[in-house]
């Protein structure tokens, strides 16, 4: 067996990263009908596939010329590292970047036997017939060739690999502040109806006032008049525009039903002064409640108007080249943000 360099190895890893990143590509592309640049990274590269590669042929090289053998040990090999990675990238960004929990014989969604047998198959594929000739076209290269093109490899994914975590990182940030806020909404609703302890109706009505999905479903009636005049805009400014209109007007419903709050809350500190049933350090003790829910919302309001777009943007990015990404913690935000994607992408937000 020929004892390959490091520099040899390199390459393998990014023909193989390559090679994957085509594959993937062009098959989600064909499924969306639409252009995908699959994976994790900017550029057109799938660490997965070249780790893959690397890991089957260190485990079957020594067994190449028996097929079983390379199915066997490729299948487990790329199997394990699947399943690492998965669950590792689920535990840090808190984003399933592919999910098989609904195919038959997965182990936490991260792998299942289809996939493991595809694994097996591959293997026999790279190790008979793919790899001889990469093989065959790497060990050409003059070492004065082969070094510097390793090494300029190396640092373009480094730097590329750094700035795709960050903008994971971005899209953890997003989902995670998206959820408390929702959820803090929820909670400040709930106890201002306690506090306040409306009639029937007045109670109907200000959950009306505060209910985010309703507010974006009106808004989204009255800007459907103002998109008719959207019409002559180019298609890729239109696109924009609806991405941007979107999250403008998503902003807006959050810090109306945070104002509507707020407003039922001052309502109730303003009755408290004259107050019947409290007394004492009972009522200082509600006032001082009433003080500090009001500056958890004036904090929840600077915090949802302060949001950038960019961050927006980079978590939107990461979405699109994974379609498939889910999330268990998350669930209700992944949703919103897969809804501004439809409006940047061209597609309609889904009422």
């Amino acid at each position: 067996m020929y004892i390959y360099s490091l520099s040899q190895w390199l390459l393998f890893f990014f023909i193989y990263c390559f090679c994957g990143w085509v594959w993937e590509s062009c098959y989600v592309s064909a499924k969306r009908r639409q252009w995908v640049n699959r994976g994790f990274l900017h550029g057109p590269m799938l660490p997965i596939y070249g780790t893959g590669a690397i890991i089957i042929l260190l485990a079957t090289i020594p067994v190449r010329e028996n097929p079983a053998l390379v199915f066997l040990l490729g299948m487990l090999a790329a199997t394990a590292l699947e399943y690492v990675t998965g669950a590792a990238m689920e535990a840090l960004f808190k984003v399933r970047y592919w999910d098989y929990s609904q195919q038959p014989f997965n182990l936490g969604g991260h792998i299942c036997l289809t996939c493991s047998l595809a694994w097996g198959a591959f293997s026999v594929l790279l190790v008979r017939f793919l790899h001889p000739p990469v093989e065959s076209l790497v060990l050409r290269l003059p070492a004065f060739l082969a070094d510097p093109l390793a090494f300029l490899l190396t640092i373009y994914t480094t730097v590329d690999a750094v700035r795709s975590f960050q903008a994971a990182m971005d899209l953890r940030e997003v989902l995670t502040r998206l959820t408390e806020e929702n959820e803090d909404l929820r909670r400040l609703a709930r106890r201002v109806e306690v506090y306040s302890a409306f009639a029937e109706d007045d109670l109907r009505r200000f959950r009306e006032k505060t209910e985010v999905d309703r507010l974006l479903r009106q808004q989204r009636r009255d800007a459907a008049l103002r998109q008719l005049q959207d019409t002559l805009n180019r298609q890729a400014q239109k696109h924009q525009a609806r991405w941007e209109d979107a999250l403008r007007r998503r902003t807006e419903a959050k810090l109306q039903a945070l104002s509507n709050i707020r407003e039922a809350l001052e309502a109730y500190q303003a009755r408290l002064e004259n107050a019947t049933d409290l007394a004492g350090e009972a009522l200082e003790a509600r006032r001082g409640e009433i003080r500090q829910l009001l500056e958890r919302l004036r904090d929840r309001e600077s915090a949802v108007r302060s949001r950038t777009a960019r961050r927006y943007r980079q978590a939107l990015r990461i979405l699109r080249g994974n379609p498939s990404a889910s999330t268990r913690a998350f669930s209700e935000a992944l949703d919103s943000l897969r809804s501004l994607l439809d409006r940047r992408d061209g597609g309609g937000e889904q009422p």
